[in-house]
């Protein structure tokens, strides 16, 4: 049987037409306007078609710089990071800190842009965008530096960015819920307490620890829990670290 040999496609690796040979439409005005619509509208109202007519655009015009709805994704998801910032110089000493700031950083871009949440999991090779690129590169250099061999670091990376994506996910989805529900945040979990307290009973554990959680100030503390649960991981790369230093 004859090997396949069809190349992945992307966004990224079809090179941008001069920008004379595209008046009427760029790549940067397709990318602003599908980024207000997502923040406005949400993942679901995405479409060429829609995009389109946003843009005044005929079909032809759209097509000639992205051909599907997974493409125009690959862009927007990449430019929502675009404001995350590495640091302008890498001190091995301060590596967790640093990671401390990155985690945090992309955190919020997520939480400012609820719709990558969904996206980030049926949006093709949006990884190879430039901006996510340049943090997953800066984020090794970091580690690197800190100590790490080629292949911790690999791991670490894999690590840091599951917790980071798979916790602000969790995240979002939350506060969509609450969102749709017409309540504020504090009030949502009062009521929520209220119920969990009830159905938790014969399991003490967890009963315990809705108590522990009944009276903090949820926006706080989701922004503190990120954090404690990010030195978690940490403690357990610096534990690697250490180790790869005795071989």
């Amino acid at each position: 049987m004859a090997a396949h040999t069809q190349e992945f496609t992307s966004v990224w690796t079809r090179p941008q037409r001069e920008r004379r040979d595209q008046p009427a439409l760029s790549r940067e005005q397709i990318v602003s306007e599908a980024l207000a619509l997502l923040d406005t509208e949400g993942y679901d109202a995405l479409s060429m078609r829609k995009l389109g007519t946003r843009l005044n655009a005929g079909a032809t015009s759209l097509y000639t710089h992205v051909t599907n709805k997974d493409e125009i994704l690959e862009l927007v998801i990449d430019e929502a990071f675009e404001g995350v910032r590495l640091p302008d110089t890498v001190e091995p000493a301060h590596w967790r800190d640093d990671l401390l700031r990155l985690g945090s950083d992309v955190r919020l871009a997520v939480l400012s842009h609820p719709w990558i949440s969904t996206a980030m999991t049926g949006a093709g090779l949006a990884y190879l965008g430039p901006n996510l690129m340049r943090l997953s590169d800066g984020m090794l250099d970091i580690l690197e530096a800190a100590g790490f061999d080629d292949l911790s670091a690999d791991r670490a990376a894999n690590a840091f960015w599951s917790y980071t994506f798979g916790a602000t996910s969790g995240e979002t989805a939350m506060l969509t819920t609450i969102a749709r529900s017409g309540l504020s945040e504090q009030e949502y979990f009062a009521r929520f307490m209220e119920t969990a307290q009830r159905v938790t009973q014969d399991y003490p554990q967890i009963a315990k620890r809705y108590e522990m959680y009944r009276s903090l100030d949820t926006t706080q503390s989701r922004e503190d829990f990120f954090r404690e649960e990010l030195e978690l991981i940490l403690d357990g790369l610096e534990v690697r670290r250490s180790r790869d230093a005795r071989k």
